[in-house]
């Protein structure tokens, strides 16, 4: 097919295909006159990478799980791979999540008089507490 038919039935502009070729998620496509054509299967390629690049994954990582893919590979141990180290970001980003909803909560409701009031009922992350608890110790040595 060619590269206006793929784009089309991908959902994207040609100028899309091309890039995803040129950054080597795409294989190159076969010339006819002049024009990029590309096997049935390239729609395949192309859904997937649109697929895994809105859940997250990034370009280098699409072209190191699909490197070497073929129709008749099978995939599960090379994603088993990937979709373990994309479930710990995952987790991680829910974690932080998490914390946003309580901190916005927290701010709709906040009674605090003062920013340094507000701050201290904060439940900062820990890198954060710790900074303030050393800021905090280090006014009250200095008399501050």
């Amino acid at each position: 097919m060619k590269i206006g038919e793929l784009a089309k039935r991908a959902g994207l502009n040609p100028s899309a295909i091309r890039y995803y070729e040129r950054v080597g998620v795409l294989g190159p496509a076969h010339r006819a006159n002049g024009q990029r054509r590309y096997p049935p299967e390239a729609l395949d390629r192309v859904l997937l990478v649109r697929f895994a690049g809105e859940m997250g994954f990034t370009l280098p990582e699409i072209k190191l799980f699909l490197a070497g893919l073929h129709n008749d590979a099978p995939v599960g141990p090379r994603w088993k791979k990937f979709a373990a180290k994309k479930l710990l970001e995952v987790e991680e980003s829910l974690r932080r999540t998490r914390r946003l909803k309580s901190l916005l909560e927290h701010l709709l409701r906040c009674p605090c008089a003062s920013l340094h009031i507000c701050v201290e009922r904060l439940c900062l992350s820990p890198n954060l507490n710790e900074i303030r608890k050393r800021k905090t110790a280090g006014s009250h040595r200095s008399g501050g």
